[in-house]
């Protein structure tokens, strides 16, 4: 008799189900929110009861174009009897736990994922977890309607950073091509994404880049952003985050910081051409991927925040 694989296993979970609640990430990128919009249009579509969590009361307004962003709630249901969690490296990253008695469906590409649901579909070789839930559709042979499509390609575009991470391969762009196949326009998701920029943006960016300091003979970079910056300029910190990938494009620098002040502690966002910056995270308390990760310092003081990461990465890096 033949085994039933993951894939059927996460379906047979979605059809046992009554109401199902998706999990995604606090500070959401558009992997996590696009792959539970894609999940959100395939159920809606099929009249399955569902809803779409997130912690934040605000949301990258970059991925208003996709189908259903607008049903997102930061509101949990009073009953639901699956929760399926996407692009979360460990079960704590929403920042909110869901029932005991819950069944979990965990669908991630992290490494740092140790595989906490009933069912797990994780492959750390993806460069995205939009692929691995494309692999879910197309394994269960499930039609994957233009506006379900539409949410797929935007994670994979933007966690692979447009295509250029080291795990984008072969079968990542086997599956765009099958998303485009569907009806997606790849100039229309790289217009919404990349090309509706705000002024404030443009006028917080200087002040940051004046931050910028090379440590470790240039190899790593700290910027930072302080909250009078945000009030005075009018712009948002997630509209400047990219400012972390700026800086790495520097040819000398290696590895590259980001640091700003959110929920009472400093956030730090790390950057890596080669380095496997998770390491770093993880001393930390945080995770990531080894060329993209992030994690939080005990403090307010942003420059006491800096120097203490940039002293750790002199000590242990090779």
């Amino acid at each position: 008799m033949k085994e039933i694989t993951k894939y059927e296993k996460a379906l047979n979970l979605i059809n046992e189900s009554h109401y199902i609640l998706i999990m995604t990430h606090m500070n959401p990128d558009a992997d996590t929110i696009s792959c539970a919009l894609a999940l959100s249009n395939y159920f809606s579509e099929n009249k399955i009861k569902h809803k779409v969590f997130n912690k934040m009361s605000v949301l990258p307004s970059s991925l208003d174009y996709l189908s259903k962003f607008d049903k997102i709630t930061d509101q949990f249901p009073k009953f639901y009897d699956l929760a399926i969690y996407v692009d979360c490296g460990d079960i704590d990253r929403p920042a909110v736990a869901t029932s005991k008695d819950v069944k979990i469906l965990n669908i991630d590409h992290h490494k740092s994922n140790n595989d906490f649901g009933e069912v797990n579909i994780v492959d750390i070789s993806k460069a995205s977890t939009a692929e691995v839930l494309y692999e879910f559709f197309a394994q269960n042979n499930l039609k994957i309607s233009k506006n379900t499509a539409e949410c797929l390609y935007t994670g994979v575009y933007d966690d692979s950073l447009q295509f250029s991470t080291p795990r984008t391969d072969a079968s990542t762009f086997k599956i765009v091509n099958k998303l485009v196949e569907c009806g997606v326009d790849p100039s229309y998701v790289a217009t919404q994404l990349t090309r509706r920029d705000s002024l404030a943006k443009y006028r917080l960016l200087p002040r940051i880049l004046d931050s910028l300091e090379l440590h470790c003979e240039g190899e790593v970079a700290t910027i930072y952003v302080l909250d009078e910056w945000l009030k005075e300029s009018g712009a948002s910190y997630r509209e400047c985050e990219n400012a972390v990938n700026m800086i790495l494009n520097i040819s000398i620098v290696q590895i590259s910081i980001f640091l700003r002040v959110s929920n009472g502690k400093t956030r730090i966002s790390l950057r890596s051409k080669k380095d496997d910056v998770s390491i770093v995270a993880n001393a930390y308390d945080g995770g990531g991927h080894a060329l993209a990760a992030g994690c939080s310092y005990d403090s307010t003081d942003v420059i006491e925040a800096k120097n203490n990461i940039v002293e750790y990465i002199k000590r242990n890096r090779n």
